[in-house]
C-alpha cells in the first residue's frame, strides 16, 4: 500500500513508522510493529493542521501534490517527536507527545526544511538535516524553535549536477559515535531511485560516501531507495525504504542491513532478498489491519478512513444504529475532487476490489454519490438524479497526452462514459483494480438483475504530480446543481 517516505525508530520492543500523508486528514500516521513486517494503525499527530481555504477545498482551492511530507520521527527523554514540513503553507512544523497515541503539542521550527531529519546529539545538542541538491545541517536552539543564532549550519553534501533528481529525503543518525546521513537521489544516465550514505567522524567534519544501494526487484526498473534504518534488540539491522510501483503509489520495502568497516551494506549481494528472516518481540500478538470492510455501525469513523482535505463536522454524519455514512453537500462543484467529506482508504498491491451501497432517495437534481478510483486520472461509478430519475453514470479524467502517466500534470476535463436509467433509489457500485506490473486498471460496475454488471470503459490509472499520491479508494457525494442533498454509504466490503 500507499506508505511513502517511511521513517522508523524503536522503543524497547515496538517500532513506529511515519510516512508521508500529504492532504488527507487526519494525518501524519503512525504505524506500529514488532517485527518490522507486519504494521498497524498508532496514532494520527493531527485531526487538521491549519484550517486553511486550501486545505478546506473551499471553492476551487486544494492542497493537492502539496501538504505534509517527508516526516522524522524520534524519541527522546521519554517523549516522541514528529516533525515535518507541509509544501502548501511553507511551514515547518514539530508534534510532541508523552505518548505514542497522543494528545500532541503542536509547534513550529522557524524556517522551511525540506525532508528534514532531526539527532539529539548525546552532548544535548540539536540538529536538523534537509534539503533538495544541497543537503544543510543546521545546529537548533534547545526547544527547537529556531536555527541557534553562531550554531553550526552548513551544506555537508550536493548533488546539483544531476539533472534527474539531486540528494533529498535525509536520514540522519550518531551510530557508534559517527554521524550518518541517509540520502535519495536518482541515477543521472535515467531515472532510477538510488540509496545513497555519507559518514563523518565529527558533527563539523567532512561528510564521505556515496551509492550504497541499486536494485530494483526486478520490478519494472523502478529502484528502491529513501528511508531510514533501525536496529532489532538482538543487535540486527534493516533498512525500510520505499519503491515507485504504479498507481497503487510507493510501497515500503524491507532490507536487512550490515555493517562492514563502519558503513552500511544493504541486501544480499546489492540485492533485496527474496526472504528475509525477522523475529518477532510479540509472536503471539494480533495486530490490526490497516484497510477493510466497514458496516458503519460504530459511533466514530474508523482509522482505515481518511478524508480526502479538511472535513466540514457539520455536512457529514455517522448514523451507527442504521449503520450508514452520510454526507450532506454543502458547496457546488463539477467535480468530486472538490467535494467535501470524501472518506478514503489506500487500495491495495496487486489486486483488490471494493463495494458499496447507496441509499440515494435524498439526492438532490444534479447531485452524485458513488464510490471512486480517487487519483488525479480519476474513475468513478455513481448515482445521480436528472429531472426527478435515477441513472447510474461511470465518469472518469484522463492524461491529456501518454507521457502524463509519468510526472506530468496535463489532465482533461472529467467525461462520462455511460449513464444508465435506474429504477430504485437503492444501488450497489463496484470497482476492481489491477496492479499488476503496472497493468493500473479499474472497471466499475452496478448491480442489477442479480448480478454486477460493467458500466462504462476499463479506465487506465497513473501516478501523476499534481496530486502525488497512491490511487484509494473514496466515497463521496457533491452536488452540481444545488446544496442540501444527501446520501447514505452502507455495507462498505473491501477485498484483496
Amino acid at each position: 500500500m500507499d506508505y511513502p517516505d517511511p521513517d522508523v525508530i524503536r522503543v524497547d520492543d515496538t517500532y513506529y513508522m511515519v510516512t508521508t500523508t500529504m492532504y488527507f486528514m487526519p494525518g501524519c500516521e503512525i504505524l506500529r510493529s514488532y517485527d518490522l513486517v507486519n504494521w498497524e494503525h498508532a496514532s494520527y499527530v493531527y485531526e487538521t493542521l491549519d484550517g486553511t481555504a486550501e486545505q478546506k477545498l473551499t471553492g476551487d482551492k486544494n492542497i493537492y501534490g502539496k501538504g505534509m511530507w517527508a516526516a522524522s520521527i524520534r524519541y527522546h527523554k521519554n517523549k516522541f517527536y514528529v516533525c515535518f514540513a507541509a509544501n502548501d503553507t511553507n511551514k515547518t512544523y514539530l508534534y510532541i507527545s508523552d505518548k505514542i497515541n497522543g494528545p500532541w503539542e503542536k509547534r513550529s521550527i522557524q524556517g522551511f526544511y525540506h525532508d528534514s531529519s532531526l539527532l539529539f546529539d548525546d552532548d544535548g545538542k540539536i540538529y536538523i538535516v534537509y534539503g533538495n541538491n544541497d543537503i544543510w545541517l543546521t545546529q537548533l536552539k534547545d526547544d527547537l524553535s529556531a536555527p541557534l543564532e553562531g550554531g553550526l549550519h552548513k551544506i555537508i553534501i550536493s548533488d546539483k549536477d544531476n539533472k534527474m533528481l539531486g540528494y533529498e529525503g535525509s536520514h540522519f543518525y550518531k551510530i557508534n559515535n559517527k554521524y550518518y546521513v541517509f540520502l535519495i537521489h536518482s541515477r543521472k544516465d535515467r531515472w532510477m531511485r538510488t540509496e545513497a550514505c555519507f559518514k563523518s567522524d565529527s558533527i563539523d567534519g567532512e561528510f564521505k560516501g556515496g551509492d550504497v544501494f541499486e536494485d530494483d526487484r526486478n520490478y519494472c526498473g523502478q529502484g528502491v531507495a529513501q528511508g531510514g534504518i533501525v536496529d532489532t534488540p538482538d543487535g540486527k539491522w534493516f533498512a525500510v525504504l520505499f519503491q515507485d510501483s504504479g498507481a497503487v503509489g510507493r510501497i515500503p520495502v524491507l532490507i536487512p542491513v550490515k555493517w562492514e568497516n563502519d558503513f552500511p551494506v544493504f541486501g544480499e549481494n546489492g540485492k533485496v532478498p527474496e526472504k528475509i528472516i525477522v523475529k518477532s518481540a510479540r509472536p503471539d500478538y494480533v495486530y490490526a489491519p490497516l484497510f477493510g470492510s466497514d458496516d458503519f455501525k460504530s459511533s466514530y469513523i474508523d482509522s482505515k478512513w481518511q478524508f480526502n482535505h479538511e472535513p466540514d463536522k457539520s455536512a457529514y454524519l455517522i448514523n451507527g444504529k442504521e449503520g450508514r455514512f452520510e454526507i450532506i453537500t454543502n458547496k457546488i462543484c463539477d467535480d468530486l475532487t472538490q467535494s467535501v467529506n470524501a472518506i478514503t482508504q489506500r487500495t491495495l498491491f496487486p489486486l483488490c476490489s471494493a463495494e458499496v451501497t447507496i441509499d440515494a432517495k435524498d439526492l438532490k437534481e444534479g447531485d452524485y454519490a458513488g464510490i471512486c478510483a480517487l487519483q488525479s486520472c480519476y474513475g468513478m461509478a455513481a448515482i445521480t438524479r436528472r429531472e426527478g430519475k435515477y441513472f447510474v453514470i461511470m465518469k472518469s479524467r484522463e492524461p491529456a497526452d501518454q507521457s502524463a502517466s509519468g510526472f506530468k500534470k496535463s489532465i482533461l476535463r472529467a467525461e462520462e462514459r455511460e449513464a444508465v436509467p435506474f429504477n430504485s433509489e437503492i444501488v450497489r457500485l463496484k470497482i476492481d483494480i489491477d496492479f499488476t506490473n503496472m497493468k493500473d486498471e479499474a472497471v466499475f460496475y452496478y448491480y442489477h438483475n442479480g448480478k454486477f454488471n460493467q458500466i462504462g470503459k476499463t479506465h487506465k490509472l497513473y501516478f501523476t504530480l499534481d496530486h502525488f499520491t497512491g490511487c484509494r479508494f473514496a466515497l463521496f457525494m457533491y452536488a452540481a446543481e444545488k446544496t442540501g442533498g444527501k446520501a447514505g454509504f452502507m455495507n462498505f466490503r473491501y477485498n484483496g
